[in-house]
């Protein structure tokens, strides 16, 4: 077995690497990004070849997990390119999964192609199944588009799991139809609380949150949940529906913050690594990586010393007042 060489100062394993390959995506969510992106510029991101040597070099330090993430991956050029490289990985069994978050308009196009690397699970982040109320929490997307793409990823034989922020006021009364709708098609769910991050109008964004307890408390309504002792390797907690077997999972970082078991950074596309998602500190990656091209061990040194910050955990929090633990990068910037 592969020595775990990434170990925080609180001793926990970092197992779990987030990249975001892109800041841009062809949508817009309300929560994520502005309507009118400035995007970085592309000299700045890192090439796909720095990208693999990255994730590499923490795939042989220990990390098991690798999750593509964006912006939405599937829109960077050429990218499947990088999947098929880094699915060597796979091959010689030092990651046990690959995956990503997307959005799902490009699974249409990708889904097969993904399968055929040895990706298995991808997450399909979507709020609501109306259409009208798509276009405004996506203000560009298609909904129509997203669901193609859902039915495309399960007949290249991808497991989904549906990703749905909580957003007070706009999907509240859609909890049962979208528990429902994912049921039916065999998909697990995910529900995500709202997290302050990128250009907040404090009455509008504080609003917008919905506490998962009192989501959890309004679908006991109806069923009986189990929690389950089970873990994906992520922050999410699950519970096992007993009516119909279905598992949905909690993502609760404000009402029940899940710091003390988290085993994952987040890399950017610019190379930036994050220890944590609610904190601004960072560690420039891509610096070493580019002093000296290729020396893994030179840029070992880097992740290490950056893995030496990681903070115990986020600021997070919600008053009536205002946001607190506030982070002014977008959340596209960072990865989902």
């Amino acid at each position: 077995m592969m020595m775990q060489t990434l170990i925080d100062p609180f001793n926990r394993s970092i197992s779990y690497l987030r990249v975001s390959v892109t800041d841009r995506c062809d949508f817009r969510c309300v929560y994520c990004m502005t309507e009118n992106m400035k995007f970085l510029p592309k000299k700045e991101l890192l090439t796909l070849e720095e990208l693999d040597f990255l994730c590499s070099s923490f795939i042989n330090m220990g990390v098991e997990k690798l999750r593509i993430t964006g912006g939405e991956p599937l829109v960077r050029r050429n990218i499947m390119s990088f999947f098929q490289s880094i699915s060597r990985h796979l091959d010689d069994q030092k990651l046990k999964e690959l995956t990503l978050t997307t959005n799902g308009s490009q699974l249409k196009k990708f889904a097969k192609e993904l399968f055929e690397v040895g990706v298995r699970r991808v997450n399909i982040s979507l709020d609501t199944l109306d259409d009208a109320k798509f276009a405004k929490v996506t203000r560009w997307g298609r909904l129509s588009q997203v669901l193609e793409g859902i039915e495309a990823a399960q007949a290249a034989g991808l497991r989904v799991k549906i990703n749905v922020v909580a957003l007070k006021g706009f999907n509240e009364d859609e909890l049962f139809r979208i528990v429902s709708w994912c049921n039916e098609r065999g998909m697990d769910l995910t529900w995500i609380e709202v997290m302050p991050m990128g250009d907040l109008e404090s009455e509008e964004r504080i609003g917008q949150y919905w506490s998962l307890n009192e989501l959890r408390q309004t679908l006991e309504q109806e069923y009986t949940l189990t929690d389950m002792a089970e873990r994906s390797g992520g922050p999410a907690r699950y519970v096992k529906v007993n009516e119909t077997g279905q598992k949905i999972g909690f993502i609760t970082p404000l009402s029940h913050n899940f710091c003390e078991s988290c085993n994952r950074v987040r890399l950017t596309c610019t190379g930036e690594l994050y220890m944590c998602l609610g904190q601004e500190d960072k560690a420039d990656l891509r610096r070493p990586l580019r002093e000296k091209p290729n020396d893994e061990g030179h840029l070992r040194k880097a992740i290490e010393a950056a893995i030496a910050k990681k903070p115990k955990g986020h600021d997070f929090d919600y008053t009536r007042q205002e946001v607190q633990g506030q982070m002014t990068r977008h959340m596209s910037h960072t990865g989902g």
